[in-house]
């Protein structure tokens, strides 16, 4: 379930898939899924998202999806013996309604 402030009409969320069944597709389907669902069904205006700085595969995904980058947090988390970057990537509901139009 997403985090969401209904308020002010943002919404953030997180995608973790099992090793096994990485690279087939699912992370990107359910992330289209949500998103279409929050921005056309919720009329939410924008999605963040917070990804690892190293974890090359999730910030390509979305990339892909429309989202920009619009921070990075220097060195917020530590985990495994060192600190980590962390990217904050964001979209509005526009970006994502001129690629996906609303199908009736």
């Amino acid at each position: 379930m997403p985090s969401t402030d209904a308020g002010t009409g943002w919404f953030e969320y997180g995608v973790t898939i099992g090793a096994e069944h990485r690279r087939q597709g699912y992370a990107a389907e359910a992330a289209f899924l949500l998103l279409r669902f929050m921005f056309e069904e919720n009329r939410y205006h924008k999605c963040q998202v917070w990804i690892f700085a190293y974890n090359e595969a999730p910030l390509a995904l979305h990339r892909r999806l429309g989202f920009v980058e619009e921070g990075r947090l220097r060195e917020l988390v530590y985990l495994s013996g060192r600190y980590h970057d962390v990217v904050m990537i964001g979209m509005l509901a526009d970006e994502f309604a001129r690629p996906h139009p609303v199908t009736a």
